[in-house]
């Protein structure tokens, strides 16, 4: 998908993306369909939903199809949650992170923004006044998720300390 966006082969990462939605729906329903499931694959599947997100953002800041501000903000949330999550096992005190709602909405929007970026891209939509609303809202539900995991993650090594007095 990053080569088709790179080389402005807009159909071909359009094919690629509804490809990697459908393939990771089927993926989920299957898993708790048929009780497949496994702890390795609850971290994988937002692993792997944050490489293609961080992936299409990164290309599609590349050729100017999303404004760079935009994809330093969702690479950078990336990044301080698995910092301070790294962070918190360098205290000694670990942390596991369950999505918040507002983080799930953030995910999705992210994607629907993608997947509409390439979309106008693939079919010269011309979709700006759609893409400038999802933007804004990617970066307002971006910044309110930071500020979810910061607040718990200040309340969690904060907790530690006090119960270390």
């Amino acid at each position: 998908m990053v080569w088709a966006i790179a080389s402005d082969q807009m159909t071909i990462a359009f094919v690629l993306f509804v490809a990697a939605g459908i393939s990771d729906g089927v993926d989920g329903f299957l898993a708790k369909r048929f009780g497949m499931a496994t702890e390795v694959g609850a971290y994988l599947d937002p692993l792997a939903d944050k490489v293609l997100i961080v992936s299409i953002y990164v290309s599609l800041g590349i050729v100017e199809a999303i404004p760079r501000w935009l994809v330093i903000l969702v690479v950078s949330r990336d990044l301080l949650i698995v910092g301070g999550i790294m962070l918190s096992w360098l205290l000694g005190n670990p942390m596991t992170i369950k999505p918040a709602a507002v983080s799930r909405l953030n995910t999705v929007a992210q994607l629907v923004l993608g997947g509409v970026v390439i979309a106008a891209g693939a079919f010269h939509w011309n979709l700006e006044l759609s893409m400038a609303l999802l933007m804004a809202l990617v970066a307002a539900l971006t910044l309110l998720s930071i500020a979810v995991y910061l607040q718990e993650w200040v309340r969690h090594v904060g907790g530690a300390r006090e119960g270390s007095a």
